[in-house]
């Protein structure tokens, strides 16, 4: 299960060997006890993927590793007290229905989305069985390897194989359905060349040291006089505006800044915005940019915000992000309001890093989503990875720009375009021609139906077991 977390180790068939092992042992123990030891294994794992991903352990990660662990061992349980009362049919449901009611509570109720508890994000490289998110969501993935666990204990329990056949049936007919989406339905529009550009490393160090002065954080940055911060944060401005410039005369037409690319004091950010809007008047370009605004108001002390201003230098839009990350940001969520614009180049939206990993927020009728991004070298490619499951869900381009991670340019079958490692460069730039019309998706119309059938189901399951079990 280590293997299969979301994580930077993550082998895609670990996920789906380690349920059939976790489901046995769950069969042949204890109920309670036994669902003692599953907790305790996902709780494990949790804290194995922060100390893998490098995420700073504090009282709220781990409450949430507690929490989250306490939901995954649900469908281990369930199956556990129910499917020894059931009919073959209906027991061999109860453990794939209950992960992926599981997964999708967590994006639910928890601030923690797909970023750890999906076992999709780990088969991002499966371009075959990816295309079924485009009709389930996420929660697809999860059933099938719930479906497959269930039915190897099964034939493990009473040597059967007609179960086995029709688990065997299901995974075909999706991979087969999947690759023949690939192969005859290639996006067929005209492309436009989308760059992403960061700041270069020097200038990036140079600004950091320069902020780190201020022991007491944002609140201090806010507060220091200008001349002592500005002259560091106008250098990577300058940096961006200059590469900016290159990649509009090698041609893009839309130019996309990663998340906090410009780091600015309240008072200096209408110059900042000023002078993008000029380079993106001169070049004639689409250019969002990546905006930290540092403030004196408490608490969140700032704003994060992406701009996007047309050819003529107007700014179409500011979003906010809307899912700070839990424990290490504080700002003040925005609204959630995907923001979407008609443009020669199709419909553009827009949302922050750690949004995309909200399927809900991400079902938003466009043809190219912009996601400036801000990782780190531990975190910075999986988290661009799972991206991909977010293009082949709503059915659009997506191109995500990660300052210090690695960024991507997915089509919206999930097909990589484009990419670059930030720590591979001294200078990161992304450049792929992109389609500039998407499609609309089963998933995009319907929403989280099959995960609500799934709970359905379970709940139907759980009333005919104990009101007339099997005999």
């Amino acid at each position: 299960m280590l293997f299969a977390v979301g994580g930077r180790w993550d082998i895609a068939v670990a996920a789906w060997i380690f349920p059939v092992l976790l489901l046995r042992f769950t069969r042949l123990s204890r109920a309670w006890s036994g669902a003692l030891w599953i907790w305790l294994a996902h709780l494990g794992a949790a804290v194995f993927w922060v100390q893998e991903s490098a995420i700073g352990f504090n009282a709220l990660v781990f409450a949430g590793a507690l929490a989250l662990a306490a939901v995954q061992t649900l469908p281990f349980l369930a199956d556990r007290l129910l499917a020894h009362r059931l009919r073959p049919a209906p027991a061999a449901l109860v453990f794939p229905a209950g992960v992926a009611a599981a997964e999708f509570l967590i994006t639910v109720v928890s601030p923690f989305g797909t970023a750890y508890g999906s076992l999709a994000v780990t088969q991002h490289a499966d371009l075959p069985l990816l295309q079924v998110v485009s009709v389930t969501g996420p929660w697809g993935i999860g059933f099938l390897i719930g479906y497959v666990a269930s039915t190897v204990n099964r034939v493990w329990d009473r040597p059967s194989w007609r179960g086995g056949l029709v688990c065997l049936a299901v995974l075909l007919s999706v991979l087969v359905a999947g690759g023949a989406r690939l192969v005859f339905f290639p996006p067929q529009s005209t492309t436009v060349r989308i760059a992403g550009v960061s700041p270069s490393r020097t200038v990036t160090e140079r600004l950091r040291t320069t902020l780190d002065r201020y022991t007491d954080g944002q609140g201090g940055v806010a507060a220091a006089p200008v001349a002592a911060v500005r002259p560091a944060m106008t250098a990577v401005e300058d940096d961006l505006l200059a590469s900016t410039r290159r990649e509009a005369a090698a041609g893009a037409k839309i130019v996309i800044w990663p998340e906090n690319a410009v780091r600015t004091q309240e008072s200096q950010e209408p110059a900042a915005i000023a002078a993008a809007r000029a380079q993106a008047r001169r070049s004639g370009i689409y250019l969002e940019i990546g905006v930290r605004v540092y403030s004196t108001t408490a608490p969140a002390y700032g704003r994060d915000e992406a701009l996007l201003i047309d050819p003529r230098g107007t700014v179409l839009w500011t979003y906010q992000k809307a899912h700070p990350v839990p424990g290490s940001e504080r700002y003040t969520p925005g609204d959630g309001q995907v923001p979407v614009v008609r443009t020669p180049y199709g419909r553009l939206a827009d949302v922050i890093c750690y949004d995309a990993d909200f399927p809900a927020l991400m079902r938003t009728r466009a043809d190219i989503m912009l996601v400036p991004a801000h990782d780190w070298k531990e975190y910075g490619g999986a988290h661009t990875a799972k991206a991909a499951l977010a293009a082949v869900e709503g059915g659009y381009s997506l191109i995500r720009q990660d300052a210090e991670g690695v960024s991507a340019a997915y089509d919206d079958e999930g097909r990589v375009l484009a990419t670059a490692d930030y720590f591979a460069t001294g200078q990161q730039t992304t450049a792929a021609y992109v389609p500039v019309r998407g499609g609309t998706t089963v998933y995009d119309r319907v929403g989280d139906t099959s995960a609500w059938l799934c709970l359905g189901a379970l709940a139907a399951i759980t009333v005919t077991a104990l009101v007339r079990p099997r005999r």
